[in-house]
């Protein structure tokens, strides 16, 4: 019997071991499936792809100086102090995000200075550089922690915005601890306008899972092209509105715009207010939920608070700017929990980050 124990207590170890050892970074022989360059940056010679993003569309804020503490002592989503530059310019267009791993033997140093070679090869110009501790917030961090300074990638992207599944080399080279970490920002012109790039350098720094990365450079680079947003979302009539309510109860409005991770109305959001403000005042009895909706970028709570804070702008500019009653309107959000459609590409990300008007009477 103890024969028996020992032989499943050694298996168990071994499965578990096993198991710990395939979750753990290897060091790559290729690019993650469905990756590749960007056309504006060629990479680094012996690098490959572990983590990759791209957007059709979305907005994108370039730092031009370092980060400093925010004065009110402000506070991210993971408790980090804020940090913030006091010069940045927010572009719009396709953007990619790409995470390269080095070759060994590879500085953060020489990593930088041969993209910078290829932003002026390119007829592109270099807006701002950085070092270290320079760069402001936390030198040591990368995407991930909570509870002390914001770092510079976190500025871009925070561990839990992050697609890929954790031990995986992506997450190893992007939520790490980091050492000598090196930054620029530039500007590229197209036909279009002016493309902007980054490129954060830096070395991983680990003994545990992502041991096989330790001293290891990363490259993280975001290429914003300049592209114009597809117009593919029409205004809903008020009288679509009704009848849609009155078949299925709700209503799904792709006209109400907000900035990437802002409850701020834009003012292109305007004709689908009024078509809200035209269908309630047609109805003088109906009383609605208006339901923000967020797709799955981002963490949980914050999409969900995210979602509610957007319902309540609507609800605020329908009651200031149309005199709708208040009390005939109530906001709510779901975050992430209600798609429309999958959330594995833009189409479908794009599908379900809407408002929904349901009737509440």
């Amino acid at each position: 019997m103890l024969k028996r124990i020992a032989m499943l207590t050694i298996a168990m170890g071994l499965f578990g071991a096993m198991a710990a050892a395939s979750a753990d970074a290897v060091i790559p022989t290729r690019d993650i499936a469905g990756a590749r360059d960007n056309a504006l940056l060629k990479r680094y010679d012996g690098s490959f792809v572990v983590s990759y993003e791209r957007l059709a569309f979305t907005d994108f804020k370039v730092p031009l100086s370092s980060l400093e503490k925010a004065d009110d002592d402000q506070r991210d989503r993971m408790n980090n102090r804020v940090f913030k530059p006091k010069e940045e310019i927010e572009v719009e267009g396709a953007r990619t995000r790409i995470a390269y791993l080095m070759p060994a033997g590879r500085s953060p140093l020489e990593v930088l200075r041969n993209y910078q070679d290829v932003v002026k090869e390119a007829g592109g110009e270099v807006l701002y550089t950085c070092k270290k501790d320079e760069c402001g917030g936390d030198p040591e961090r990368s995407s991930d922690g909570g509870g002390g300074e914001m770092s510079l990638m976190m500025y871009f992207v925070y561990a839990s915005q992050l697609k890929d599944a954790d031990f995986s080399n992506g997450k190893c080279a992007l939520a790490s601890h980091i050492d000598d970490q090196r930054f620029f920002a530039a500007k590229i012109p197209q036909g279009g306008g002016d493309a902007y790039v980054t490129v954060q350098t830096f070395q991983v720094k680990d003994d545990l899972y992502c041991k096989a990365f330790n001293e290891r450079t990363v490259a993280l680079v975001h290429i914003v092209e300049p592209k114009p947003r597809e117009q593919k979302m029409v205004v809903v009539k008020a009288e679509e509105m009704a009848r849609s309510i009155g078949t299925t109860g709700r209503v799904a409005l792709y006209g109400i715009f907000f900035d990437t991770d802002r409850a701020d109305l834009k003012s292109e959001s305007g004709p689908t207010l009024a078509e809200i403000a035209g269908l309630l005042k047609a109805d003088p009895r109906l009383a609605v939920l208006i339901v923000g909706h967020t797709d799955n970028q981002g963490a949980f709570d914050h999409n969900l608070d995210l979602s509610r804070r957007r319902a309540e702008a609507v609800v605020k500019a329908l009651a200031a700017n149309y005199r709708i009653d208040p009390r005939r309107l109530r906001a709510a959000g779901v975050g992430m929990m209600a798609p429309a459609a999958s959330n594995d590409a833009d189409d479908g990300r794009a599908r379900n980050r809407r408002v929904e008007v349901v009737k509440l009477n």
